[in-house]
C-alpha cells in the first residue's frame, strides 16, 4: 500500500502513527504541495478533493481523508483496537474524536490559514483575515484549558486507554506548537503529562 504523504502536515502524520500502532508498513510517497502536485490531473484521479493523505491499495483503489484511511486500517488489522470495542466505548471514542476535530482542529486550521507561514508561502493567493485568527487563537487556548481539566480525571483523552483520539490530539498539538505559534501554556500540567506519555510511544516518531 502507498501513502501519498507530506511529512510536516498533521493529517498524514495521523495515518503514519495509526499504521505504526497497528504494525502496518506503508510505502510513503512525498507530494510537493508547494509545487501543486496535489492538484495535477493525475493526482485528482486518485482524490478529486486534491487533499493529502491518500492511501492507494495494491489494486489501485484510493482512499482519501485520514480518518477514513484509519478506519480501513482498523478493519484489516483489528488489533490493537483504536476506535473502541463495546458499543458504549465506540460511541464515547467517536464523540470525543468529533469534539477534538470540530472544536480544536478546526480552530488551529483557521489560525494556520490566516497566519504568517501561509501568508508567506501563498502570498497573493489567499485572502487572510486577521480577526479570524485572533478569535481562533483564543478558542484554541480555551480548548487546551478544557483538555487540561479533562485529563485531571483520566490518563487519556477519551478515557482509561490509548485510542485514535490521542493520536489526533497529539498531531494537532504538535502542529499547532511547531507551525502555528499555538503552544499550550506551561501551567497546563495535566495536558503536558499526557503529551509526554503519548509522545513516548514509538509510533509518535513514525
Amino acid at each position: 500500500m502507498k501513502l501519498y504523504d507530506v511529512t510536516q502536515a498533521p493529517n498524514p502524520r495521523r495515518v503514519r502513527m495509526f499504521a505504526a500502532e497497528k504494525g502496518i508498513d506503508l510505502e510513503c510517497v512525498q507530494v510537493d504541495m508547494a509545487k501543486g502536485e496535489h492538484k495535477t490531473p493525475e493526482f485528482l484521479q486518485k482524490n478529486p478533493s486534491g487533499k493529502i493523505p491518500v492511501l492507494e491499495l495494491d489494486d489501485g483503489t484510493c482512499i482519501g481523508e485520514s480518518v477514513a484511511i484509519c478506519r480501513y486500517l482498523e478493519a484489516i488489522q483489528p488489533e490493537p483496537n483504536l476506535f473502541g470495542e463495546a458499543p458504549v466505548e465506540l460511541a464515547q471514542v467517536e464523540m470525543v474524536h468529533r469534539q477534538i476535530e470540530l472544536e480544536l482542529f478546526s480552530q488551529v486550521g483557521t489560525s494556520w490559514v490566516n497566519g504568517p507561514v501561509v501568508g508567506k508561502l501563498f502570498a497573493g493567493r489567499i485572502e487572510q483575515i486577521p480577526a479570524a485568527k485572533d478569535k481562533s487563537d483564543k478558542l484554541t487556548h480555551a480548548f487546551y484549558e478544557r483538555l487540561n481539566r479533562q485529563l485531571a480525571e483520566a490518563p487519556y483523552i477519551a478515557g482509561d486507554r490509548f485510542t485514535i483520539v490521542d493520536i489526533t490530539t497529539l498531531i494537532i498539538v504538535d502542529f499547532a506548537t511547531a507551525m502555528v505559534g499555538l503552544k499550550p501554556a506551561e501551567e497546563l500540567e495535566n495536558l503536558w503529562r499526557w503529551h509526554a506519555l503519548v509522545s513516548a510511544r514509538p509510533s509518535a516518531s513514525a
